[in-house]
C-alpha cells in the first residue's frame, strides 16, 4: 500500500500493484482463449467509457440510475435515523454523486464522520474527495484505489463507535453469477460490526421490452459504450481489433433472468493482441460476452443474503418498481 495523496482532512491510498495492473491482460488471456469467449465488464470503465456511461445514465430508456437516485432522496434520512451511521464506505464510488445524498443526510443528523470510497480510477477517486470536503465541512475521506474485488480485507476498519454504512449501489452485484455473487456479499459481509449495515441497490425483474430497451438504447449511446471495450484491448495491449466489424447485442435471458450484451462478429476476423503474443479468430456471427446484468425478486436478495450469513432488515423500491435498495445486516 502506498498513500498518493495526504491532507488534514483527505488520504488517499492506492492498493494496486503490478498485479492488479495487469489485471486486463490476465482477463483478455483468460477470456478470448475460452470456447465461449468473454471479457468481464469493468473493463468497460476507461475515460471515454465512463463518459459514454454518464450519457447513457441521462437517456429515457435508462432507468436504474435516476431510479435509484429517487430511492435515496425518498429514503436516505429514514435510513441514517434508523441506522445513527456516521461513516459510508462505498464500493466503486466513481464520481460518488449518490454517496453525497446519504453524506447530506448524516451532516443533517449531525452523525457525519468519514467517507471511505473504493475505486480503481484514482482521478475520479481525488476529484470527488476534494469536492466532498469542501461541501462538508465535518467530513473526513479516506480513499483506496482498488478492486473490491480483489482487496475488501484491505478496506480501513472503522475509528470508532460510529455505526456505518457499507454501499454497494449502481446494479453492480447482478454483474456477477449467483455463485460469485454469493460469495461477494459473504466478503462485504465480514467488513460489518453488529451494529454496521450493508445497502445494496438491484434493479428488478420487469417486462423484457423494458429491460432491452434499456441495453440498446434508440440513439446507440449503449452500443457505442460496449464497443469502447475493444478499443481499450486495442491501447492497452497493442490488439488490432477492428471494433466497426462488432455489432452491439442486448437481450433478457428469462430462465437466467439477466441482461446479456454481447458482441456479435460481422465478418470473419483474424485478432492480433500483441501485448499477449495471442491471435484470436472470430467467424461471422461469433460473440464475445461482455456483460450480464442479473434482475432481482425481493426472494432471490433474501436467498442470496441467507447464503452469505445476512439478514434482510429493511427493502425500498420506487414508485413504479423498477429497483430497490436492501438494507441488511449481519446474522
Amino acid at each position: 500500500m502506498r498513500t498518493v495523496a495526504q491532507t488534514p482532512a483527505i488520504r488517499i491510498d492506492s492498493l494496486l500493484s503490478e498485479t492488479d495492473e495487469r489485471s486486463l491482460a490476465y482477463d483478455v488471456l483468460d477470456g478470448l482463449t475460452r470456447p465461449f469467449k468473454e471479457i468481464p465488464p469493468k473493463h468497460f470503465y476507461d475515460a471515454r467509457g465512463s463518459e459514454l456511461f454518464e450519457q447513457i445514465c441521462e437517456l429515457p430508456e435508462y432507468y436504474p440510475t435516476r431510479t435509484e437516485r429517487e430511492i435515496l432522496h425518498a429514503r436516505a434520512s429514514e435510513i441514517v435515523e434508523r441506522t445513527h451511521a456516521g461513516e459510508l464506505v462505498e464500493l466503486g464510488s466513481g464520481s460518488a454523486e449518490k454517496a453525497r445524498i446519504l453524506l447530506a443526510a448524516m451532516s443533517n443528523a449531525g452523525t457525519l464522520r468519514r467517507y471511505v470510497p473504493v475505486d480503481v480510477s484514482e482521478a475520479a477517486l481525488e476529484a470527488a474527495a476534494v469536492e466532498l470536503v469542501d461541501e462538508f465541512e465535518e467530513l473526513n475521506v479516506h480513499g483506496v484505489i482498488g478492486d473490491f474485488e480483489r482487496h475488501l480485507d484491505r478496506v480501513p476498519r472503522s475509528r470508532s463507535e460510529t455505526p456505518r454504512i457499507v454501499a454497494l449501489l449502481g446494479g453492480t452485484i447482478g454483474n456477477f453469477p449467483p455463485g460469485t455473487r454469493r460469495r461477494l456479499l459473504r466478503e462485504v459481509g465480514k467488513l460489518l460490526a453488529p451494529s454496521d449495515r450493508l445497502l445494496l441497490g438491484t434493479d428488478l425483474v420487469k417486462d423484457p421490452r423494458r429491460l432491452e430497451a434499456a441495453y440498446d438504447d434508440s440513439q446507440g449511446i449503449t452500443a457505442e459504450f460496449n464497443r469502447n471495450v475493444l478499443r481499450v484491448i486495442n491501447r492497452e495491449l497493442d490488439a488490432d481489433f477492428s471494433p466497426e466489424a462488432f455489432e452491439h447485442i442486448a437481450f433478457y435471458d428469462q430462465a437466467r433472468e439477466w441482461v446479456e450484451m454481447r458482441l456479435r462478429a460481422t465478418r470473419p476476423c483474424s485478432v492480433r493482441v500483441t501485448g499477449l503474443g495471442l491471435r484470436v479468430e472470430f467467424a461471422a456471427g461469433e460473440e464475445l460476452r461482455t456483460e450480464i446484468s442479473a434482475k432481482f425478486t425481493r426472494e432471490r436478495v433474501e436467498a442470496d443474503f441467507a447464503a452469505a450469513g445476512l439478514s434482510l432488515e429493511c427493502w425500498y423500491t420506487d414508485s413504479d418498481r423498477l429497483f430497490a435498495m436492501s438494507l441488511a445486516r449481519r446474522v
